[in-house]
């Protein structure tokens, strides 16, 4: 174990071997290893309708019937599909989902993947970017008519597929030829970035990079034989990589919600004897405002774990004493596969609240001066740059963006800001893209968003930057109050800022919002709040 850093550069540690495997290899172990233990859950609200009209909503596999379907499904696909395209599943949470996942990877097919809130010009922008060959989808969402938009579809996709009937289909289907062989470096999925920024890019993740990180990830924060609550969306790596094969790896159960619905998951838990509970600071927040509408026994959690975004202190402590356990959080990004560091349930307190751990194996870590260009000292702000076996192939169809990304000698630049200790703990403190330059001076969101969340009537805040004519920029704070908080005024909120911050770090404009614009993935749409900040959307703090 490395310790003890001169500069900030973490070399990889190579103690744990990178799984040579497939995502259909990884299906398999599991099978041969645990056929008999529960694999997946399926979760729904009490009364709600099949969203694939399957016969109850409440549907339970082992390993070994997860692999006997797809298997099923990889045969029946590739009675459609030839191993190398790109296959689109537009769907939620739905145990389908999965089989497809698995059915694909052991037909040597692409999966891309779509949110469901997707609208037309949105989906289409992902079908095109991703060469995307067919479409599988859910008909309807939360009111949403899906199946209208995908049949709008036609002339971007060679087949689309409804998962209306879906299992029953491969009831019937006949192995028309053996499966093709599928090497782990091979294209596995093509997920779409954040767009914190802007338009989502297409990254083209392998087999190898995403069975491995789950993995890694898993063994940070969990043992054999878990059972994992998570809703977070198969649509995103956290959900298909970390939790599918996180799950699959470590031979646990992985119990699906169908969305997040706070008191659905705490049913989950406390139904499902839950060990592990995934999730994002946004569900954390919603999670605890949920607790207090009845009693849940939550005694069988082990460990949470939290991604996304960082975790602001006082809401870890929060989570901490409200669930009894440890909350441990990861730091990573689509393009990494997509975990870089994590924390462990063992760490102290301190270092589980105020960091996000340290590199996970067979990776390295450096933190690069964005004025110099060089590795920064121990403790020095720059922006955060990985080098190893799990960065992306790509991004599809972007070579000038995938070559702004990932540099010639292998390094890819995260855009994140944050600095090592001498240890490797990571702390993250903003984006390149975020970072506020007040009067030549660099301002960090993630700090003063961390203050503001310990002031009572703050459930949640996102800082970000405003143009000014004397400071060229000066720092604004969009809010969400806690539910029992009618108001506020902007001096309280500035005065609980001086008490923690220097002075040039307090915001100067204050916006109250209903919700926080976020990503698929949980991460604040900041582009968003400084559009409505400049454009009047958003309601001012006087």
């Amino acid at each position: 174990m490395t310790t003890g850093l001169q500069t900030s550069y973490w070399p990889a540690d190579q103690s744990s071997p990178i799984w040579d495997m497939t995502v259909g290899d990884v299906l398999r172990r599991a099978a041969v290893l645990a056929g008999e233990r529960e694999a997946l859950v399926e979760v729904a609200p009490d009364g709600a309708p099949s969203l694939t009209a399957a016969a109850s909503t409440d549907r339970r596999w082992t390993y070994r019937q997860l692999l006997d379907e797809a298997e099923a499904c990889a045969h029946w696909l590739l009675a459609r599909f030839a191993p190398g395209e790109h296959v689109c599943i537009w769907a939620p949470n739905v145990p389908e989902w999965i089989v497809v996942q698995y059915g694909a990877a052991l037909a040597g097919l692409v999966v891309v993947t779509a949110n469901p809130a997707l609208k037309e010009a949105e989906l289409r922008h992902v079908l095109k970017q991703s060469r995307a060959s067919g479409l599988i989808h859910v008909d309807q969402f939360r009111g949403y008519d899906m199946a209208q938009t995908a049949r709008r579809m036609d002339d971007v996709v060679r087949e689309r597929i409804s998962l209306t009937g879906f299992m029953d289909r491969l009831k019937i289907v006949e192995p028309v030829r053996d499966l093709p062989p599928v090497a782990p470096d091979a294209p596995v999925q093509i997920q779409f970035t954040s767009g914190t920024t802007g338009l989502p890019k297409g990254a083209l993740l392998h087999h190898r990079g995403m069975v491995t990180n789950a993995a890694f990830l898993v063994d940070r924060s969990g043992h054999l034989n878990e059972i994992w609550v998570s809703p977070l969306p198969l649509f995103h790596t956290a959900g298909s990589g970390l939790c599918v094969l996180g799950c699959a790896t470590r031979l646990s159960t992985l119990v699906l919600p169908c969305l997040f619905e706070p008191r659905l998951m705490l049913s989950a838990i406390e139904r499902e004897r839950a060990t592990v509970v995934g999730g994002v600071p946004t569900m954390l927040v919603a999670l605890l405002e949920a607790l207090p509408e009845g009693r849940s026994d939550l005694s069988s959690l082990r460990v949470m774990v939290s991604g996304g975004s960082p975790v602001p202190p006082k809401l870890h402590e929060r989570v901490e004493a409200a669930f009894g356990c440890p909350l441990t959080s990861l730091f990573g990004q689509t393009e990494l596969s997509p975990s870089l560091t994590a924390s462990s349930p063992d760490d102290s307190a301190a270092d589980r609240t105020e960091t996000s751990g340290r590199p996970l194996p067979q990776v390295e870590v450096r933190i690069i001066d964005p004025q110099t260009g060089d590795v920064a000292p121990i403790g020095h702000d720059g922006e955060v740059q990985a080098r190893g076996y799990q960065l992306m192939l790509g991004y599809v169809g972007q070579d000038d963006a995938t070559a702004r990304t990932i540099l010639a000698d292998g390094w890819l630049r995260t855009g994140d800001i944050g600095h090592l200790d001498s240890r490797g703990y990571l702390r993250i403190t903003g984006r390149l893209s975020d970072m506020i330059i007040r009067g030549g001076e660099n301002l960090y969101p993630a700090e003063i968003e961390a203050a503001l969340t310990r002031h009572p009537a703050v459930a949640e805040a996102a800082v970000f930057g405003l143009p000014d004519d004397h400071w060229g920029e000066i720092a604004a704070a969009a809010i969400r109050l806690h539910p029992d908080t009618a108001q506020i005024d902007a001096a309280d909120l500035k005065a609980h800022c001086r008490k923690l911050l220097s002075p040039q770090k307090t915001p100067s404009n204050w916006f109250v919002v209903e919700a926080m614009p976020l990503t698929p993935s949980g991460k604040v749409q900041k582009y968003t709040l400084k559009d409505g900040a400049l454009s009047g959307r958003l309601r001012r703090i006087d």
